[in-house]
């Protein structure tokens, strides 16, 4: 066993022989995590999706893509992990010397011969997976800036070149901010390295503040930084850098009870990512953008409300329309019932009528004391033909909602609705602007509340 049961390494097995695949996962299996692949072009696949995967097992004879045509794609990719890739090439009789000097040419790591032993399959694959974990560990370490903690150059570089890649593939913008301390030079000599280790630490800690987990910082300079936000939006990003550079300039920095003046300039870019971009281009492009602004070619970045970073804005939302009730929770409305279209239709036939008769006032209530005395009689005005045309449901649907507003409540709340049955066509007229007002979620809306309100009186 490799004494680290809990970091098992992944193994990808690639061969057209299902015999072969079983044979090599199942002398594989009790130690490595193996994944198979049927020729070079389902290897590519999944070696371009599957990040963890640490060494590579390939036969030289398939069909669609053979041995070659893998080493290939995997010395010459743009990710720097995949180019590093172990990858030990299987060969069988068939395979003469010829064929594999040429795959030693082209780049592979060590080679195996059918039949193998479990013991040869499992020695292999040991010494690769070391061999990788031990060069990452060296990478981590040659590519961390000591004083910050941050990426330094050629590690940044590194990163930068798997996101133009990733980026360019996914057709996802990448945002590159370029960062200078002025006059670090100056803090250096008048105030000592002390200070001006001091200042970068400053510096780096108030970016490290303002960063996503999947973005990337790096120290580039004395007093240099650069930092690479994937999908990131330029405004976004360009407003978040000029508020810390005005804050940084605003607090300065406090060191051995002496406060030192901070000055940053800052260059944002959102470079256009064609096939032949690349890492020290998109680079150029920041640098570029950051001199134009220190030689007063460009503006600086301006500080701008406060919005995520990566995020789409979230638009404004409507005000939902205010009733007496609580508004009911509707999850998901697709059209609006006819109710409402029928009185929105019903716009052109109101707008023919001239005059209205008038309100019929209601009659004071009688004293209680005097039973024997009736109300006086009331002629009753000339129906219009409008409110014939009108749904039987809708007169009293929309006396619910619009009366409470009309001085015909009072007759309603006494229990005399004939008078505003009446003005129906009126009270509509009344209605329409307000309804044409509506948003559409607002007459959806409204539309369920009548529709509900309805089916109560049903």
């Amino acid at each position: 066993m490799s004494g680290e049961p809990a970091a098992r390494t992944k193994v990808l097995v690639v061969d057209d022989s299902n015999l072969m695949r079983k044979a090599a996962q199942k002398m594989l299996a009790g130690e490595f995590d193996v994944v198979t692949a049927v020729d070079g072009i389902d290897a590519w696949a999944q070696l371009e999706r599957d990040t963890s995967i640490q060494v590579v097992f390939s036969d030289l004879s398939m069909p669609r893509s053979d041995g070659y045509d893998l080493l290939k794609k995997v010395r010459t990719a743009e990710d720097t992990g995949l180019q590093g890739m172990p990858l030990i090439i299987v060969t069988g009789a068939d395979n003469d010397e010829a064929a594999r000097m040429k795959a030693l040419d082209m780049g592979a790591t060590d080679f195996i011969t059918k039949p193998f032993t479990s013991t040869d399959l499992v020695a292999r694959a040991r010494a690769h997976a070391k061999y990788q974990r031990i060069t990452k560990q060296l990478q981590e370490q040659t590519t961390l800036d000591p004083l910050t903690g941050m990426l330094n150059k050629a590690g940044f570089m590194d990163r930068v070149s798997q996101e133009v890649f990733f980026s360019r593939r996914h057709l996802q913008p990448l945002t590159l901010v370029r960062v200078e301390i002025s006059g670090m030079r100056d803090i250096f000599l008048k105030h000592g390295k002390g200070a001006a280790e001091a200042v970068v630490l400053h510096v780096a800690k108030e970016l490290r503040q303002r960063i996503r987990p999947e973005d990337s910082a790096g120290r580039v300079g004395l007093g240099g930084f650069a930092l690479s936000f994937p999908a990131g939006q330029h405004e976004g990003i360009e407003g978040m850098i000029g508020r810390m550079c005005e804050e940084v300039a605003r607090d300065g920095f406090e060191f051995e009870f002496e406060k030192i003046a901070i000055k940053l300039d800052a260059g944002v870019v959102s470079p256009v990512l064609q096939s032949d971009t690349d890492a020290r281009s998109v680079m150029d492009e920041a640098q570029d953008a950051l001199e134009a602004v220190v030689s007063g070619k460009a503006a600086a970045p301006v500080a701008r409300p406060q919005e995520p970073v990566g995020a789409t804005p979230i638009p404004e939302v409507v005000a939902p329309l205010r009733v007496p009730e609580p508004l009911p929770v509707v999850e998901e409305i697709v059209a609006a019932p006819p109710v409402v279209e029928e009185i929105i239709a019903a716009a052109p036939v109101v707008e023919e009528i001239v005059a209205a008769p008038p309100v019929v006032e209601a009659p004071p209530p009688k004293p209680v004391a005097k039973p024997a005395a009736k109300p006086a009689s009331k002629p009753a005005p000339a129906p219009v033909e409008v409110a014939d045309k009108l749904p039987e449901a809708l007169p009293e649907a929309i006396t619910e909602v619009a009366l409470r507003l009309d001085p015909l409540l009072d007759q309603v709340d006494a229990g005399i609705t004939r008078p505003a049955l009446e003005q129906m066509p009126k009270i509509i007229e009344r209605l329409l602007p307000l309804l044409r007002l509506l948003a559409p979620n607002q007459k959806a809306w409204l539309a369920q509340w009548l529709a509900k309100g309805l089916a109560k009186k049903a």
